[in-house]
């Protein structure tokens, strides 16, 4: 600066100060400027194009919200599965530690043979469809073109969307006739597991309805039994009590009888018995209130996701004087015995009542429509 002359001074002092504002403007941290840029472009995503109606203004306030919503549950899937499983093993020990023994000292034989073998049967349906529905993939499109029909192309994935598929925000990727995510499964319900996930529903929903009817009794027995060691103190004066009702003359004391005893195991065995009681009849109406939902759903040819649009495209249907008609519906038991897989007689028992790992038909990139209708087995 003393070297430079005075008409230089000043250019070089302002050189400095928009240095200095320039790294002012980077100290901010990334995310913050990622973030503001991110709210900026849904800000104006509502006035981009003359389309934008009141679903993509829905969509671009409740974007982060959606964003949030898809990101926790994507991390917390895992926690939601061993939760399932300390559920199911904490039931399962107390089966076989509590009551099983107890079976086999009270009741008699047959009683014995039908605990014991549907309450196998009923575990192992449980277990291997739950694997099952975990470790298979829904099935997702090609990303290469290979000459399949397609129906639109994905906004995000950006390959073709063949008919009943859709994209998944918590996946990230498109999912063949995708029902929705199961966070219980931390995986997506599509063409491919979609009958191990029904199939383990209708599995524990009838287990812990057994477990609920069965153990009615053993639950009434234990409540009462807790009720009566809290509620009764051994050696506690009512005098006052007595005198106030006038059933003790003044001055004289009596007290309670004393509960019986009950050991440390006893007490384990009650507790027990009440939380399987409480937590199977729970799981029970939750369980099998959404079972059913998807029978009806099967029932119609259809899944969680097109339930909501053919609802909306029924409306708009019969608001121009028409009549909709499910495209993929092939009637009641057509639909059943193709989500089943049954193709003969004799699936309805090896594919149906007992673990099978069969595929289900077709690919999930061609679909017949109606009025092609496959009558599987003759009735």
């Amino acid at each position: 600066m003393r070297w430079c002359s005075s008409s230089m001074l000043h250019p070089l002092r302002c050189v400095r100060v928009r240095s200095c504002a320039r790294r002012g403007k980077n100290t901010v941290p990334l995310w913050i400027r990622e973030v503001w840029a991110y709210m900026r472009l849904l800000v104006q995503s509502l006035y981009f194009s003359s389309l934008t109606d009141s679903d993509v203004v829905f969509d671009s306030v409740f974007e982060p919200v959606f964003w949030t919503v898809d990101y926790v549950t994507r991390w917390f899937g895992t926690v939601f599965v061993c939760l399932v499983v300390i559920l199911t093993g904490s039931i399962l020990a107390i089966a076989y530690l509590i009551l099983l023994p107890m079976i086999f000292r009270t009741y008699t034989p047959l009683w014995i043979a039908w605990h014991v073998c549907y309450g196998h049967w009923n575990m192992v349906m449980i277990i291997f469809h739950y694997y099952k529905a975990i470790t298979t993939s829904p099935g997702s499109p090609p990303t290469e073109k290979n000459g399949s029909p397609f129906v639109a192309v994905c906004k995000k994935c950006i390959i073709p969307k063949p008919a009943r598929t859709h994209h998944c925000g918590i996946c990230n990727r498109c999912i063949l006739k995708m029902d929705h995510h199961c966070p219980w499964l931390n995986n997506c319900v599509g063409h491919f597991n979609h009958r191990y996930f029904f199939s383990f529903c209708v599995a524990l929903a009838v287990g812990c309805v057994y477990c609920s009817i069965s153990g009615r009794n053993l639950f009434i027995e234990a409540y009462n039994a807790i009720e009566h060691l809290d509620g009764e103190k051994p050696g506690v004066p009512v005098t006052g009590m007595g005198v106030l009702i006038g059933l003790l003359p003044p001055g004289q004391t009596t007290y309670q009888t004393a509960a019986p005893p009950h050991t440390f195991k006893e007490k384990l065995i009650h507790k027990s018995i009440i939380y399987m009681w409480v937590l199977t009849s729970t799981v029970a109406v939750a369980l099998g209130s959404l079972t059913l939902w998807h029978a009806v759903l099967i029932s119609r040819g259809e899944t969680s996701i097109e339930r909501h649009i053919n609802s909306k495209e029924r409306n708009r249907v019969v608001k121009r004087g028409g009549v909709y008609r499910n495209p993929f519906n092939h009637g009641r038991l057509n639909n059943w015995k193709i989500f089943l897989g049954v193709e003969k007689t004799s699936h309805w028992l090896t594919r149906v009542l007992l673990p099978s790992g069969h595929a289900p038909p077709g690919d999930g990139l061609k679909w017949d429509v109606f009025p092609v209708k496959k009558d599987l087995i003759p009735v």
